[in-house]
């Protein structure tokens, strides 16, 4: 299944915590004709969807509720800024925005603030695989270096070429080097190729 568009919005639901009513009527107008569907939060209740955008009014800050911190974290969110005061930028940072309004709103930058913020929450999700997939080689990188002191000491080879063999064979055999690693300290050797 391909992922959604950051620009195609119909059809995503958001949660909407605006206490302005003036600024609560532009979302709702905007959201309309963008096809995203609204659930409104009062800032009291705990968040009962799973959004896939939350519009947050610096208003309903700082959240107490670790519930409510949870709940938003799932989602990107977007924060509406009525005033630039440090602290009150120190809550809205606490929440990790992905992309922020200035009030008074317009309908103007709505748009514009949904799709980076969609687009931000995308590209944060690849580098935290890409993250988790390096963490993983370099775990498994006592493995590789213990595969390669064993084919040096039973092949008699230097370490470059050592590397290289043990690289050339899992390309041969469609392995990635970590996973011939592993099979050759268990082994002791390097795996004979099928075929």
């Amino acid at each position: 299944m391909s992922k959604p568009s950051s620009f195609s919005l119909r059809g995503r639901n958001a949660l909407v915590a605006i206490k302005d009513e003036r600024d609560a009527t532009i979302v709702r107008r905007q959201f309309e004709r963008l096809g995203i569907d609204i659930v409104t939060w009062d800032g009291d209740a705990d968040i009962d969807c799973r959004p896939d955008v939350t519009l947050i009014d610096d208003e309903f800050l700082p959240l107490t509720s670790p519930a409510q911190r949870a709940s938003l974290g799932r989602s990107p969110v977007i924060a509406l800024l009525g005033t630039e005061t440090p602290s009150r930028l120190k809550l809205v940072l606490d929440l990790d925005p992905a992309s922020f309004l200035v009030k008074p709103l317009r309908s103007a930058g709505i748009y514009a603030a949904l799709v980076l913020a969609f687009e931000r929450s995308e590209r944060t999700s690849e580098l935290k695989q890409q993250v988790l997939k390096l963490e993983q080689r370099l775990r498994s990188r006592r493995v590789v270096l213990a595969a390669v002191l064993q084919v040096m000491h039973t092949h008699a080879l230097a370490e470059p070429a050592a590397f290289a063999l043990i690289r050339r064979t899992a390309m041969e055999q469609r392995k990635t080097i970590e996973e011939l690693s592993a099979e050759i300290t268990a082994n002791g050797s390097l795996p004979r190729a099928a075929g």
